[in-house]
């Protein structure tokens, strides 16, 4: 993609396509909605970008062979949840299925959440990292804090029950000082942290600093990456109650892609059965005092994990496996906006709030 000119708008970076010809940006239009339609029938797999895998027999109860930890399906009927949902509240929109499996909407008020925003984003060939473009009119970032900051607690406000009390976004310091209104809008609800060298760094960071700063009213973190911005509420709903059941859940869906193993990156070893594969997604939600044992062990003994139930499975306890969407794609490459851009357009009932 051509490089477009760079804005600032309501003190968000934003990137454009106006320099980009008109037939340029026609045949990208063209095929942000091809690939939307392809991935509904399963014919392309365009979130299988950065994700990472669970190896899990079909059923409830499998044991995934990349840990000696048992994986556990969620028990909640599988949900297409991309075009049929029943009629909401404006304040609900894109919730279906939100409440548990005996009725009761779910209950936030000791789910923390640690928004993950301080990655570069070198796969976006762009000008600034990947959660700072601008996604339907607003940077991929604020879809996620609209979502913790507004829609999430607009839904417990509806049910009855308590919202997240505390959002900790995770964010390397240049960038702080423009997100710094946006923080005092949300006084008491919204904190800063630092990100570390790599992903568990980050998270060690803000689980911290969610510890710190929510006086032991969480029970549990919520981890989620902001270059997913198109997580609903009703994943993150059934992420978390699968989570207050089991300890610890991950949200994630069937891999649809055929998966070949190699040793010299050019020619296949085997062929690895497709059955017990999973794409897992964010957000990842575990118990707190578990995270913080599973951080005590890894460094301990210099394990390497790459995402946060892994730190879980490190201690050789149990993940549910929360069956979630394939729409919640992770923002990795340009085609990946197209794609992001194309599903936002199907879901006309969601509004994102202009944060500042």
């Amino acid at each position: 993609r051509e490089e477009g000119r760079i804005s600032v708008v309501a003190g968000a970076r934003r990137e454009t396509t106006e320099s980009m010809p008109t037939t340029r940006r026609c045949t990208t239009r063209l095929s942000a909605s091809l690939a939307f339609l392809l991935s509904l029938t399963g014919t392309v797999n365009h979130a299988a970008a950065g994700a990472a895998f669970f190896f899990a027999a079909p059923g409830a109860g499998s044991t995934p062979t990349s840990s000696s930890s048992p994986a556990r399906l969620s028990s909640r009927p599988p949900r297409i949840a991309t075009t049929a949902r029943r009629p909401l509240a404006p304040a609900l929109s894109a919730v279906s299925d939100d409440e548990d499996d005996d009725g009761k909407p779910t209950d936030f008020s000791d789910v923390g959440f640690v928004l993950l925003a301080g990655g570069t984003g070198s796969r976006m060939k762009a000008s600034m990292p990947k959660q700072y473009l601008t996604l339907k009119g607003r940077p991929v970032l604020h879809h996620s804090l609209d979502l913790f900051l507004e829609r999430l607690p607009a839904y417990a406000e509806e049910n009855g029950v308590g919202g997240p009390p505390l959002v900790v976004l995770v964010m390397d310091p240049k960038y702080q000082p423009e997100y710094q209104p946006i923080v005092d809008k949300y006084d008491g609800k919204l904190a800063f942290a630092n990100p570390g060298e790599e992903r568990q760094g980050s998270v060690e960071n803000g689980l911290a600093k969610l510890v710190e700063l929510g006086g032991g009213g969480c029970t549990y973190v919520a981890v989620h990456d902001s270059a997913r911005p198109l997580v609903t509420i009703a994943e993150v709903c059934d992420v978390v109650d699968d989570a207050k059941e089991c300890g610890a859940a991950v949200l994630g869906v069937p891999c649809k892609a055929t998966i070949k193993e190699s040793e010299d990156g050019s020619t296949v070893l085997r062929t690895i059965p497709r059955a017990r594969l999973w794409e897992v997604h964010t957000p990842q939600v575990i118990k707190i005092d578990t995270l913080q044992r599973g951080f005590e062990k890894v460094a301990k003994e210099g394990l390497e994990v790459t995402d946060d139930v892994s730190i879980v499975e490190a201690l050789g306890e149990p993940v549910k496996l929360t069956l979630g969407e394939y729409t919640n794609l992770k923002i990795t490459t340009p085609e990946d906006m197209d794609v992001a851009t194309a599903i936002l357009e199907d879901r006309k009932d969601v509004k994102v709030t202009q944060l500042i």
